[in-house]
């Protein structure tokens, strides 16, 4: 099989930008993976894949890469005539994008291919048309299948599905989850907001963090309630951002100067699943796109150094843990209250800050991941770098389909 390399990654800092535009946050993230990979230009570029979700919302249902991109191309900076492939996947869309570009490079459609996810999820003016970006992430056409499965659901785990203002529905279907994963597992408020404070505190060395200051787990459990377990500290923000990598082959990458080489980060491998309405004690599609990704980079979970994980909520990270391997199903609690997920513990994760901290522009979020694990294997992260850091993971889901989500990609990263 063609190895396939990251070049150049970048993330812009996340955060409330309501005077900044999507071409303004694009364009930032397209300069900086050029100068990251070390390109005086856009030429060599052959494909394009753009991630966004909710640019419909201010009126730009189509070619929204193609709109975003073209100030660029006239200004000669990106090349004439590249395909641009416009994705989206709810909060999996950055990821799929990536997935797209390395399948160019595995087809020997190009050596060079570009993923890019940009999303604006803050409207201080028109509020309705963030509701409306995170409708989509939802069947809209049968909604009474799924608000029948969430009250079954809700009986079963001891938490009724109770829909309330100030929060997204999905708040309400993880804190369902949290709650059974409590009766079933002895999985504690506690051990959730572990998990949260441990995130806050490493975005105190993120300086793209949206949020940069430090909790205690008794902070975390006083914020005030979303939907119980869930504190508002657990749960991701609103917030606006892009991040850009740039995919390579190995022939391509034997043609640039040695300080190319010597930062770039093969793609061991690149998985995505799709949800199902699943029971609550069956496992979820993450597992499987985990167990893909294993299987195709020939390593085990015990071979990970650092990971990123969807947090959207802190109960989020706990599960991942269960369903990437790193602990038995049920112990993600204790594992996240034993430290092992902390820098210098035997598996660090969301040392970005997760998305509880680091933020979640929706698009954005699965290549920001893949920014973090470079500069991670690079040996780049500072105050929050793990030491020797050889392979890396990045597990990002997107939508909900049930306790599922929609889209679910696994993406492994050596050094």
């Amino acid at each position: 099989m063609t190895d396939v390399y990251i070049v150049g990654s970048y993330s812009t800092a996340f955060g409330k930008f309501p005077g900044r535009s999507h071409k303004d946050l694009a364009r930032e993230a397209y300069l900086g993976v050029l100068a990251d990979a070390g390109l005086a230009n856009g030429n060599d570029i052959g494909m394009a894949w753009f991630g966004n979700c909710g640019m419909w919302t201010d009126g730009q249902g189509s070619i929204r890469g193609q709109v975003c991109l073209t100030p660029l191309v006239r200004e000669g900076l990106f090349p004439e005539r590249v395909p641009v492939i416009n994705v989206e996947g709810g909060c999996a869309t950055a990821s799929i994008a990536l997935h797209g570009a390395w399948k160019d490079i595995l087809s020997g459609q190009t050596d060079l291919s570009l993923a890019m996810g940009v999303e604006k999820t803050y409207a201080p003016d028109a509020p309705e048309r963030t509701q409306q970006l995170f409708d989509g992430g939802i069947d809209q056409y049968d909604r009474d299948e799924w608000l029948t499965y969430y009250a079954d659901a809700g009986k079963a785990s001891g938490k009724p599905f109770e829909p309330g203002p100030g929060r997204t529905i999905f708040m309400d279907t993880y804190a369902m989850q949290a709650a059974w994963h409590m009766r079933t597992h002895g999985t504690t408020e506690r051990q959730i907001a572990i998990a949260c404070a441990k995130n806050h505190s490493a975005a105190v060395h993120n300086p793209k963090a949206q949020y940069r200051f430090a909790l205690t787990a008794d902070e975390v459990l006083a914020d005030r309630p979303i939907s119980w377990p869930l504190t508002r500290a657990m749960c991701a923000p609103i917030g606006d951002g892009a991040a850009a990598a740039l995919v390579c082959s190995g022939a391509w990458l034997a043609r640039q100067p040695a300080a190319v080489r010597d930062r770039a980060v093969r793609i061991a491998a690149s998985t995505m699943t799709s949800g199902k309405y699943r029971r609550l004690d069956e496992p979820g599609l993450s597992k499987l796109a985990a167990e893909r990704a294993y299987r195709a980079a020939g390593i085990t979970a015990s071979d990970i150094d650092v990971a990123e994980v969807h947090d959207a909520t802190s109960f989020c990270e706990i599960y991942q843990s269960e369903m990437l391997g790193f602990c038995g199903p049920g112990e993600g609690g204790r594992l996240a209250e034993s430290g092992a997920t902390t820098l210098g513990g035997s598996i660090p994760i969301n040392l970005s800050g997760g998305l509880v901290s680091k933020g979640h522009p929706v698009g954005a979020t699965g290549l920001s991941m893949i920014d973090e694990l470079m500069l991670q294997l690079r040996g780049e992260a500072g105050p929050r770098q793990v030491a020797g850091a050889r392979v890396a993971l990045a597990e990002n889901g997107g939508g909900v389909m049930g306790f599922d989500e929609a889209a679910c990609s696994v993406i492994i990263l050596q050094r």
